[in-house]
């Protein structure tokens, strides 16, 4: 048998690793250095061939901008609230579908269905669905439940609550499949003893269940966040580009409009660094503070 040095094994791993590298550069370490030099620049559509760098002035006007601090609100709130449904229906769900009943198959198919479905579709058909006169949810509010019609798509708060009913049917499977695999991992020995020493539905959840799903649902959590904060597809499509008045705008929505509306390119790249340094803080703090890494036993 041929033996290798240490060195020509680890040369060898290195080539092994050298396509990967070059996709990961290529995809992810270029455009964030490229953005971090457009966002001291000047870039804009009046100057789009001949930008300089300036400096810091242009995060200077993102902390500037007048209504930044309320739209930054409304990304807190609409993540919170998105994440603790999504968290809240999955694991309902999950603790469902983990129990033996007929057909358990074709509701875990069915549940998985909003997931499985392209998010722009899911959007637009959310949208026609919240429309006012032909919408199929005014349609139930007012055959089924003889309540006054809303209009969900021309007013800010029930633009805002559209947005997040569109975007929590389309994230609870994600949670519902990961706490599902968690369930799924617990050995059954642990409620058969807890059985024996005659503990209830509500004390299994509440001392074995929660606990050893944590491990694997803090990471699940951390990312469902990330993913809200950043979510553009829905509340770009659902609000009509933050209609109306511009007033369903979240941080990402509002650096898509800077960029691809306005043009202002430098003032776009300074507020996505900004969100970039938010999430990274928020997301070390978070799974430090939770303790992600710890063993499940």
């Amino acid at each position: 048998m041929t033996k290798y040095s240490p060195v020509a094994l680890r040369r060898f791993a290195y080539i092994l690793l050298l396509p990967a590298g070059l996709v990961v550069a290529v995809v992810v370490v270029y455009p964030f250095i490229y953005n971090l030099i457009l966002s001291l620049s000047n870039m804009s559509l009046l100057h789009l061939r001949d930008w300089q760098l300036i400096g810091p002035r242009q995060y200077e006007k993102v902390f500037s901008e007048p209504g930044l601090y309320s739209v930054f609100f409304k990304t807190v709130l609409w993540t919170v609230v998105n994440v603790t449904f999504h968290v809240g229906i999955g694991i309902f769900l999950a603790l469902l579908l983990h129990n033996k009943f007929r057909g358990r198959a074709i509701f875990r198919t069915l549940l998985i269905l909003p997931w499985a479905v392209p998010p722009v579709v899911t959007a637009l058909t959310w949208r026609g669905m919240f429309h006012y006169e032909y919408g199929a949810v005014n349609l139930i509010l007012t055959k089924a439940f003889h309540q006054t019609p809303i209009q969900w798509l021309n007013d800010p708060i029930g633009t805002f609550a559209a947005c997040i009913i569109t975007n929590v049917w389309l994230g609870f499977p994600f949670m519902m499949v990961v706490a599902l695999g968690a369930l799924q991992s617990i050995p059954k020995e642990l409620y058969e003893a807890a059985d024996i020493d005659g503990a209830g539905a509500w004390k299994k959840l509440r001392i074995i269940t929660l606990p050893l799903i944590r491990p694997v649902m803090i990471p699940a959590i951390t990312l469902g966040l990330v993913w809200t904060f950043n979510k553009l597809d829905i509340v770009w499509l659902v609000s009509n580009g933050g209609e109306p008045a511009d007033s369903t705008h979240i941080l990402v929505s509002f650096v898509y409009k800077a960029a691809f509306v306005l043009y202002r390119y430098g003032y776009a790249a300074a507020l996505s660094t900004v969100i970039f340094v938010i999430l990274l803080i928020f997301g070390l703090f978070f799974l430090k503070k939770t303790r992600a890494a710890e063993a499940a036993y």
